[in-house]
């Protein structure tokens, strides 16, 4: 069963980082396979789930949303099986829990709907 591991959540304070990591259990994605996508998407109390950044599958290409880039940096090591968020300078406003999920396809997208499997998420927050 193919199962996508979040971590790397935390307290931190204003101006912190923090480093999320994704595992993929019961499924490789190295080059060979060449078909998945990581994404990295948050979801704030009281707020839509909205995303955060993405990875194709050979990590040449992201993308990341306005609010985050410049700060926030997505990479992958398929031998790993492992994609990571590293967060950089951080506000409250970034305060939310934040998912990993995998798109069954080899370009990094924007959207929710186009990602099949989905961690259990892992919980920042931001102290001023």
């Amino acid at each position: 069963q193919v199962q996508l591991v979040d971590s790397g959540g935390g307290l931190v304070q204003a101006g912190g980082s923090l480093r999320l990591s994704c595992r993929v259990s019961g499924r490789t994605f190295s080059r060979t396979f060449g078909n998945d996508a990581i994404g990295w998407f948050r979801q704030a109390p009281g707020k839509e789930r909205e995303f955060v950044a993405a990875i194709n599958w050979s990590g040449i290409t992201t993308i990341y949303a306005d609010s985050v880039k410049g700060r926030f940096t997505i990479s992958r090591d398929n031998g790993k099986n492992t994609a990571w968020l590293q967060m950089n300078s951080l506000t409250p406003e970034d305060t939310a829990i934040y998912y990993c999920t995998l798109r069954e396809g080899p370009a990094a997208t924007m959207a929710q709907s186009d990602y099949n499997l989905w961690g259990r998420g892992t919980q920042v927050t931001v102290s001023s």
